[in-house]
């Protein structure tokens, strides 16, 4: 049986070496650690069909309005973030990420993902359910914990 402190150590080992590797990304990209972060979200609420404006993207990240407009406007002169008026309202900016950022992004990703297509071939998909609600769990405790330092930050 694998215990908590197993599975916090397993979890602990994923997150520094996902870490290490969108580092290298980092490096490849000359990006900092901020601006992926900002680039995954943006990334995301694309798929879920929700474009991010710079103003959720600050509250995404717990970034000051100037903070995120720096990391928005490197993003932008790198090419990896194109702010645009809505479509649905003009007022508001959206954020996105152009095609071609995409195509660096895959370029590099994809031999991760062939090698997590390979490490989980063997799970059924019933494995597979408990593995996703046990991720999703882990994430949702972790955001819980984030917020609650979050509220107790000074100042």
């Amino acid at each position: 049986m694998v215990d908590n402190a197993a599975l916090v150590r397993l979890l602990r080992q994923l997150i520094v070496e996902s870490d290490h590797f969108v580092g290298m990304l980092g490096e490849a990209q000359g990006m900092h650690r901020t601006d992926l972060n900002a680039l995954a979200l943006i990334m995301d609420a694309r798929r879920r069909g929700e474009p991010l404006s710079p103003g959720r993207l600050a509250e995404a990240m717990h970034l000051s309005a100037s903070a995120t407009t720096s990391v928005l406007d490197r993003l932008e002169a790198s090419g990896h973030v194109e702010r645009s008026r809505s479509t649905r309202d003009r007022r508001k900016v959206e954020l996105h990420v152009p095609d071609r950022a995409l195509a660096a992004g895959r370029e590099f990703f994809t031999p991760l993902n062939g090698a997590f297509r390979a490490a989980w071939a063997g799970f059924d998909p019933a494995e597979r359910a408990t593995i996703a609600r046990f991720l999703a769990a882990s994430i949702e405790a972790t955001v819980t914990v984030r917020g609650k330092f979050v509220e107790h930050r000074p100042g």
